[in-house]
């Protein structure tokens, strides 16, 4: 019987991006489609959207409106067609946290980049999945403050990580030079946007694309002898 092929999928994303959750969705309706001839393995890297963002946050409707010069009803336009898609790709930009759902916000992720570099070094690809999973539903359903480090070494305790170290890698100033430099390497590439998967470290598959597009190109990346 032959073995599925085996590939690599980085990830360079931004907990703050829905079409990273969307895509991500996406990408695994479409390794659902390679069942039995692709075994793929997702690793998350590191772009920030917004690396200048203040410890406060900025309202998500105000920092849209002021960075796409976007009016409020443009706004809630995008924003209803991004729940659609959501929704369709299988997941839920709804709020599920308790009383009276609080303003979206943007919040610096330097510190969840490096919490995820961490998980990855030293829980292995799966668990900083699952930790990715984790920060995205932070985020959009339950709306928690993702720039505080306690609510990130929180999120990653909820997933079965050891918190007191959780803590101690976002204040670890060698991840922060890993983060910077993996960071530089997307701009290296001309990577301006996000999702952005990079396939056996050489097959570029820009933004969130439909499960069938993944699954086509992923099938081109194996017929070329590129997989393990």
């Amino acid at each position: 019987m032959t073995q599925p092929a085996r590939l690599t999928i980085d990830i360079y994303s931004d907990v703050m991006c829905p079409w990273c959750i969307i895509g991500y969705a996406q990408l695994q309706k479409g390794l659902a489609l390679l069942e039995g001839e692709v075994e793929a393995e997702v690793r998350w890297l590191p772009f920030e959207l917004n690396p200048d963002m203040p410890p406060e946050g900025e309202g998500q409707a105000e920092h849209i409106a002021r960075k796409y010069g976007r009016s409020p009803q443009e706004v809630e336009s995008n924003r209803g067609r991004m729940l659609e898609i959501g929704e369709r790709a299988g997941y839920s930009f709804a709020y599920t946290g308790e009383g009276e759902a609080p303003k979206p916000m943007m919040w610096n992720t330097f510190a969840a980049h490096k919490l995820l570099k961490w998980a990855l070094i030293e829980s292995g690809s799966q668990k900083q999945t699952e930790l990715k999973r984790a920060l995205f539903d932070a985020h959009f359903q339950q709306r928690r403050r993702i720039g505080d480090p306690e609510v990130l070494a929180d999120v990653a305790a909820a997933v079965g990580l050891d918190r007191a170290a959780a803590r101690a890698a976002i204040d670890d100033e060698f991840l922060g030079e890993v983060v910077r430099g993996e960071q530089a390497q997307a701009w290296d590439m001309n990577i301006s946007g996000v999702p952005t998967m990079i396939v056996q470290g050489r097959v570029l598959i820009p933004g969130a694309q439909e499960p069938e597009v993944y699954a086509n190109a992923l099938r081109r990346v194996v017929a070329k002898g590129l997989a393990q």
